[in-house]
């Protein structure tokens, strides 16, 4: 077997029958997906994926930037320079390399997901290796010219309720509206990421300024104007689903100024004379703003904060971002939403979800945060912890302060379409052995633990993100 049937479950006998019988029950629970970086337009055109290696390896930075660390470049994974230079291996060939180096995945999640991918998925017994690539190659190739292979039919037949995508507000959301005109029943919506209008230090700021302007009609010279196009953004969004925002930021630091601070503020990082230090009280008193909008419009804020970006600057000068740089930071929170929380913490009609790539800060300051404020619930074990190790820690160091009902059940944030069921299937799995240690070290009775399964795997997201 290529994925083992009791994988993740306890070694005990008892815990593992106890998490069999759990997992049993919600196994096969609708996919309900709030956050993520699929291609909308995949869902609108309803093409075939063109190949297994512009499938699985291109848009998976988990994949390449493993191959990358091990000395194997972008170009020869069939990843495209930003200079638009011709770089255009055979993808037979792009798969045989990924192939070659399968065993660099090991213990590794990637290696899971793939795992259970190619298992159910496609029919494999055997893992993939530099001998079967071609074998593997050719299924999987013939398998996508076929319609059940198709973006939609795939969405059918893993069980996804609803899938968010991410849209800057520059996007038109064209393939949204193609969606929503076919008559295809799949629900997929988008979310709000400001960050290109929001983040001085996001790559073209300015101009994204005058094109936010243009957009919306709005003066977003001024801040008042800025501020009205945001809410005509979101307003459009909302339009196409969105019930959720998405913030990036380096840090969670909020700020709550006066209106002429803001201003003044404003007009500085709006022309060239910002500094870092503008930059950073820029994004801090934007995230309180948006805050102020949930409020209004009662889209949800999700704030994942504490990634240092393009941390390889050669790497993003030649490729661009979200290639695999993005290193965790440390990260503070009890004095950085400081600001936010006294102005809106109290406010049960704001929700906002907290998510870190600093594990340290769970049990310490987030834990205590969300067990107290109304505003605030946990999202899970994000990006470089979305592991069973990752979500396994999630639960021991945050469930005790802020138990399960103050997180928002999982939640995949992939951008490669495949892997969704696995990650699921990973958490569900996970999950239902962290209940089940509970039930037999008398902690929980087995009903109580049936019933948060089905809490973790489906109920808890639905209503965290209003789907």
């Amino acid at each position: 077997m290529l994925v083992h049937e009791d994988r993740l479950f306890p070694s005990d006998p008892s815990s593992r029958a106890i998490a069999r019988n759990l997992y049993a029950s919600v196994k096969d629970l609708p996919i309900v997906s709030p956050h993520g970086h699929t291609d909308p337009r995949w869902y609108a055109e309803n093409e075939a994926f063109p190949d297994p290696a512009t499938l699985f390896v291109v848009p998976d930075h988990y994949i390449s930037r493993m191959l990358y660390s091990q000395g194997i470049r972008l170009e020869d994974l069939g990843i495209a320079p930003r200079n638009g230079a011709a770089t255009a291996p055979d993808p037979r060939a792009v798969w045989r390399l990924f192939a070659s180096h399968y065993h660099l995945y090991r213990g590794t999640p990637t290696r899971l997901w793939l795992d259970h991918t190619f298992a159910t998925v496609f029919g494999f017994s055997e893992r993939l290796s530099a001998q079967n690539a071609d074998a593997y190659y050719d299924r999987i190739d013939a398998a996508l010219r076929t319609p059940e292979f198709r973006p939609r039919a795939l969405f059918e037949r893993f069980g996804i309720e609803v899938i968010a995508t991410t849209e800057s507000p520059l996007d038109p959301l064209k393939h949204h509206d193609t969606i929503r005109k076919s008559g295809w029943s799949g629900r997929v919506i988008t979310a709000y990421r400001p960050d290109p209008v929001i983040d001085p230090d996001f790559e073209g700021f300015r101009d994204n300024l005058v094109r936010f302007g243009e957009l919306t009609g709005c003066d977003t010279a001024s801040w008042n104007g800025y501020l009205e196009a945001h809410r005509q953004r979101r307003a459009f969004f909302r339009d196409h689903g969105a019930t959720s925002t998405d913030h990036g930021h380096p840090s969670a630091r909020t700020m709550d100024l006066s209106k002429a601070d803001a201003e003044a503020l404003f007009r500085r990082v709006s022309t060239d004379a910002a500094s870092p230090a503008d930059a950073e009280l820029f994004r801090a008193q934007m995230l309180t703003e948006m805050a102020a909008m949930s409020v209004e419009d009662g889209m949800v804020m999700q704030i994942h904060p504490g990634s240092f970006r393009n941390h390889n600057a050669d790497l993003f000068r030649t490729f661009g971002r979200d290639m695999g740089g993005d290193i965790p930071t440390r990260t503070e929170y009890v004095n950085a939403l400081k600001p936010l929380l006294d102005r809106f913490g109290n406010n049960s009609n704001l929700s906002i979800i907290l998510f870190t790539l600093d594990e340290t800060a769970y049990s310490r300051e987030l834990a205590p945060l969300a067990g107290h404020y109304p505003a605030l619930k946990l999202g899970p074990a994000w990006w470089f912890f979305d592991a069973p190790e990752g979500m396994r820690r999630f639960r021991e160091l945050t469930t005790e302060t802020a138990g399960f009902y103050n997180t928002v059940g999982f939640n995949d944030d992939t951008r490669a379409y495949l892997s969704i069921p696995a990650r699921h299937d990973m958490a569900r799995r996970v999950d239902c052995a962290f209940l089940a240690n509970l039930v037999t070290s008398h902690r929980l009775e087995e009903d109580e633990a049936h019933e948060v399964a089905h809490d973790l795997a489906y109920r808890l997201a639905k209503e965290a993100y209003k789907l």
